[in-house]
Parts: C-alpha cells; structure tokens; sequence
C-alpha cells in the first residue's frame, strides 16, 4: 500500500510539474488555434481590435503562457521605439551592477560625468543610482526631449540629487554615456548580442539604432526601431525574471529591483516609476493608465506616440501596442490605449 501511495504521490508531482514548464517560442512564435485555448474570448477580441481600427493603432500582440493569444495589424514592421529604449537600457544595466563594472554608488564627478555648461558641485554629487530612477536633480538641456519635458522641466529648483522625481532625458541619456564609457560597448551592439540574440528577436539587429546629437547636450539619445513580435519577446523575458529558457539573460534580483515601485510620478500624471519603467500602484494619485484598472505589480514601457509594453506578471500576460509615428501627426492618446487596453483585459476569462 505504502509502495502504490508513493507511486500515486510522483505522478501527482510530475504532472504538476509538467502544467508548469514555462513556454517559450522557438524561432518562431507559437499561437494559439483559438484565443479560447488561452482563456480568452475570440468575440471579445474581435470587438477590441475593431476599436482599434478606428484610432491610429499600427500593431498588436497579445501574449499569455509564452504563447500568441492573438495578434493584428503590421506585427512585423519595425516601428520606432521613442522613450522605449530607456527600459532596454536598463536591462542592460543588470550584468554589469551584478559584476561591479557599473557602480550604483558612483558619483558623476567621480566618473567624469559632465556637460556644457559644466555641473555645478551638487549635481556633481549625483550617482548612477539617481540617474537611473529620473532622481539627479540635474535639470539641463538634454536631447530628444518632448514639448511636454520641455514645459514641465523644473528649471531654476535647486535640489540635492536623490530628493525629487522629474522624468528626465537628462538622466536618460547620461545614463547611455556612462553604460558606453564603462563597458566599452555601443549600446545598439550590446542590446543586439545581449539581449535580442538570446531571446530569438527575429529581426532586430544593431544597424537599427542611431544616436542623436546636438547642441543641448553632450550626451547623445539612443533611439532605435523594432517590430511588435521582437518587442513582445523583450516583454517575455522580464516576464520571466530574466530568464530565457536556460539562460539567465538579465539577473533576476534586477529585474525585481528595477521594476518595482520607487517614485511617485504625478508630476507625470501617471502612479509610479521604478528604473527606467512605469509601474502600477493603487494608492496613487493618478492610474497606470486612463479608462483601465491596471493591478498593482503590473509595469510597462512607453514610447511617445502611442508605443507601449503592459507586463502582467501575475496573470502571465504581455500586450504590445505600436504606432506608426514615422507617419506625421499619427498618435494613439493614453485615454485612446487605456479603453483598448481595458477592452483586451475584459476579454480574458
């Protein structure tokens, strides 16, 4: 009896170990025959992309349990990322905070951080830490800002670095620079053998990034473009803390840390900010998104124009949103995406 009840205890546990695995795509996405074999609504999302027909939505993939739920519009097109590169340059960070190359302490004087017209001593005093979280209180021009940075910058406000939440292109960009200086690595190069690589994008490659410079700043913005699918596979692998089947692409204790609530960003009109991503928080102010209820522990990407990534960790789910913004004047509104978001949530069961 003992014999069979062990026996009947091991199938129990390798069949639930087997519900478990964690799918990832091969070269190719798999996806599901019918929405309805990954608990969604097929009628539901028929209504969802139907409204978004009627906005400027170029793209969207809709991702659970590692496979395509559902997908439409021009999933393969690669499409600027804008404001979405920050969130790549942050996972980049992780390997090299893990080993030391990066100090998260170290102060931009003692890096040899500077600009024109040169820091002053307190700014000076700001460490990679604060630049990651928008937090240096350095409130130079930078490049590749928005009207809207540009109007809520808080110029002339004296402040110690650490102390005040600014969504800064200032912090963004130096944070390129010192990632280049210290590596030794372009970023687009790194962002293809580090990351896109690693995880199969199946179309990205270093040739489509660009750096952009000008008068405002020495340190340069780090745009590039990228499809729906690929951008997807990115989502998948923070998804999973990381991990890329066996591979531990970015290290788990950063993927934690940094898209974790560490800001209050109403000055943004939106919940939180942790480094280098949005993330969701109930008690504050503002929601993730308008027209939705997005839970906490829920983070996303945001690129101008309409461009987002939702990471859901605890329903694993990812929507990917894009637009095509090198077409003037096309632009999805954050109202816009929070009604289709809350439409694609509604149609899972």
């Amino acid at each position: 009896m003992a014999s069979i009840f062990s026996f009947l205890l091991i199938a129990v546990f390798m069949a639930a170990s087997a519900n478990d695995v964690e799918h990832f795509p091969g070269e190719s996405w798999d996806k599901a025959v019918e929405p309805e074999d990954l608990g969604f609504s097929s009628v539901e999302l028929a209504l969802a992309r139907e409204y978004s027909e009627t906005i400027a939505t170029a793209a969207v993939v809709i991702v659970s349990e590692g496979m395509i739920v559902d997908e439409w519009g021009q999933v393969d097109t690669k499409y600027m990322t804008h404001s979405i590169r920050k969130s790549f340059l942050s996972a980049l960070y992780g390997n090299y905070l893990a080993d030391g190359t990066i100090p998260m302490e170290a102060s931009m004087e003692e890096l040899g951080i500077d600009d024109e017209p040169p820091l002053t001593q307190m700014e000076r005093t700001a460490t990679v830490r604060d630049l990651l979280k928008s937090r240096s209180g350095i409130y130079h021009d930078a490049l590749y800002e928005s009207q809207r940075m540009k109007d809520l910058k808080p110029t002339g406000l004296i402040v110690t670095p650490g102390t005040h939440w600014y969504y800064n292109n200032w912090d963004f960009n130096a944070s390129g620079t010192i990632f280049m200086e210290l590596t030794g690595k372009d970023i687009f190069e790194a962002i293809e053998e580090e990351i896109a690589r690693p995880i199969g994008m199946e179309q990205f490659e270093a040739a489509d990034g660009w750096y952009v410079t000008g008068e405002e700043s020495i340190h340069p913005a780090y745009p590039f473009a990228v499809n729906a699918r690929d951008l997807a596979r990115f989502g998948l692998l923070m998804l999973r803390n990381g991990r890329w089947k066996d591979q531990q692409v970015i290290p788990e204790e950063w993927v934690y840390e940094s898209t974790r609530y560490h800001s209050d960003a109403t000055l943004y009109e939106a919940d939180g900010y942790g480094y280098m991503w949005w993330v969701a928080r109930d008690f504050n102010k503002y929601p993730h998104y308008p027209e939705v209820d997005v839970p906490d522990g829920a983070y996303s990407a945001r690129g101008a124009g309409g461009h987002h990534m939702v990471i859901f960790p605890d329903d694993d789910l990812i929507i990917v949103h894009r637009v095509d913004t090198y077409e003037p004047g096309n632009r999805v509104s954050d109202e816009e995406f929070g009604t289709l978001l809350r439409m694609i949530l509604e149609a899972r069961k």
